[in-house]
């Protein structure tokens, strides 16, 4: 039995335990990808790992056997529909079936709005967005054959707040929570509700990803704190495998920036732009580079980014944590504040 989630109705799992499951991660060879197979394969979970860099998946998949689980690794560009409805096939055929599918690759491209090059925001476009696209369309059918499954879209807490300097990356998380909102009503009136459609909002997590962006800010780029380890993104993702919900956060922060943001959008939305304006960047001075965008990362099978500064990013992470709360009680008591004094 599955948990309700904000009044929205009750959400199917999968059909079988996680030690029977054949779960499709793309984005997997490294951060929250590759952690998220590491998790599942510790459960006994077959995991189909996709990706671009065959090497890095290869590297991969050998820690999943490691861990106990089955390991398919099957090279894709997701902006490549016709080899997303490949990667589907391939894993149906080697496992059987297909009970879940994560999409989850990402690049993003930093820098103002009017400096980024239009052909790195149509790409990160096509990877982010169309990417989730043709993974969903490709998931659904098998998702449908074998009686239900879970279907999971890792977005971002800026598929519901904004930063400055990441524009492409925001508009593309936006615009896959509008996307996961509309294929679930459609799901349900449609009489296909055994499928689950669950969107991961997570915080800043410590993952190569701001050493592989695209960088035209001039500054070495650092993930804004608090930043939290993806082995957290990926139970919470397994969490979701067994109680589905519409939406899961990750982190406490993001929850309490969600939270602000719905409470009073203006003052969080200033708030926000300040201090992410001074906490993505760090004290070295970086050249233009396109990063990961169009190719891929052949030694970038590692979860994290940051390995060495675990300990400084913690300490950081609590101290933004209890900051934060503070902003979250003030916020909502002006905002109570507000509301007595316009009903007296």
């Amino acid at each position: 039995m599955t948990r309700p989630d904000r009044g929205y109705g009750r959400r199917m799992p999968l059909t079988r335990s996680l030690d029977d499951a054949t779960v499709v991660i793309t984005g997997a060879s490294s951060g929250i990808g590759a952690a998220t197979g590491y998790a599942l394969a510790r459960r006994g979970a077959d995991v189909v790992l996709a990706a671009r860099s065959e090497e890095a998946l290869h590297r991969v998949a050998d820690r999943c056997r490691e861990l106990g689980g089955r390991a398919l690794v099957v090279p894709t560009d997701v902006t490549d529909p016709e080899a997303v409805v490949r990667l589907a096939a391939r894993a149906a055929a080697e496992f059987g079936r297909i009970d879940a599918w994560v999409n989850n690759a990402a690049v993003g491209t930093v820098g103002l709005f009017d400096e980024i090059p239009v052909i790195e925001f149509r790409r990160v476009v096509e990877v982010n967005l169309l990417g989730t696209v043709y993974g969903t369309r490709a998931a659904l059918p098998w998702l449908d054959a074998g009686g239900g499954g879970v279907l999971v879209n890792n977005a971002s807490v800026l598929a519901e707040v904004a930063m400055p300097y990441q524009s492409a990356y925001n508009a593309t998380k936006h615009a896959i929570r509008g996307l996961a909102d509309t294929v679930r009503q459609e799901l349900r009136v449609t009489g296909r509700g055994h499928i689950s459609l669950c969107t991961v909002l997570p915080a800043t997590i410590d993952t190569p990803f701001f050493r592989h962006a695209a960088n035209h800010t001039g500054r070495e780029l650092t993930p804004p704190p608090p930043v939290y380890p993806p082995e957290m993104v990926a139970e919470t993702i397994v969490r979701l495998l067994r109680r589905p919900r519409r939406e899961a956060y990750a982190g406490g922060a993001a929850r309490l920036m969600g939270i602000q943001w719905r409470l009073a959008p203006a003052l969080a939305e200033r708030v926000l732009g300040w201090y992410a304006a001074r906490t993505q960047f760090g004290p070295g001075v970086r050249l233009d580079a396109t990063g990961n965008v169009f190719r891929a990362d052949a030694a970038a099978e590692r979860t994290d980014g940051w390995q060495g500064r675990r300990a400084q990013l913690i300490r950081l992470t609590a101290a933004f944590g209890l900051a934060a709360a503070g902003t979250a009680v003030g916020t909502v008591a002006a905002m109570s504040r507000r509301s007595r004094t316009e009903r007296g």
